[in-house]
């Protein structure tokens, strides 16, 4: 089982890492250390792989930072469910590989702490022993994911998803 971490709406991308710990500001640290290293330092010093970020509206608003996707990947989130994602940064964490799901109904039944479990493929979330259905991913982002990112899914298959050879 892993752990909820609980955000507010509007978490923009200089609160997944600030621009001070960009990659290229700090080039012999690794950017997953950074990972909401001042919005929520807790999450940068426990979160372990698997752990579940759940969050209101908006997440992942603000600048086009990949290196802010990157420190989730790094940190092996497992997923992060939302009840809606800033687009660039949906795609970003798509080609990365992370699963997304946008499931009002989750956000308001589970509590930061609480622990969880996914199921990617049936999009079913348990919390504390209570299910919830959540809409499946796009087929496409399904597929990225499951090959850990655009570029592993493109090494595989030879193309992009939807992509007629």
């Amino acid at each position: 089982m892993a752990r909820i971490w609980k955000f507010g709406a509007d978490v923009d991308t200089d609160q997944i890492v600030p621009g001070r710990y960009a990659p290229y500001m700090r080039p012999d640290a690794d950017v997953a250390d950074a990972a909401f290293i001042e919005a929520r330092p807790d999450f940068a010093k426990y979160a372990q792989p698997g752990d579940i970020i759940v969050a209101l509206e908006n997440f992942g608003c603000g600048s086009s930072r990949e290196y802010a996707v990157e420190a989730l990947r790094r940190r092996k989130v497992g997923a992060i469910v939302a009840k809606s994602f800033a687009r660039i940064f949906y795609r970003n964490a798509i080609n990365l590989g992370i699963p997304l799901f946008e499931a009002p109904e989750v956000i308001d039944s589970v509590k930061d702490g609480d622990t969880a479990s996914i199921n990617l493929a049936t999009g079913e979330f348990t919390a504390d022993g209570r299910v919830f259905e959540m809409p499946a991913m796009p087929g496409f982002a399904r597929e990225i994911v499951n090959a850990g990112g655009v570029v592993a899914y493109v090494r595989q298959n030879g193309r992009f998803p939807g992509e007629q050879v």
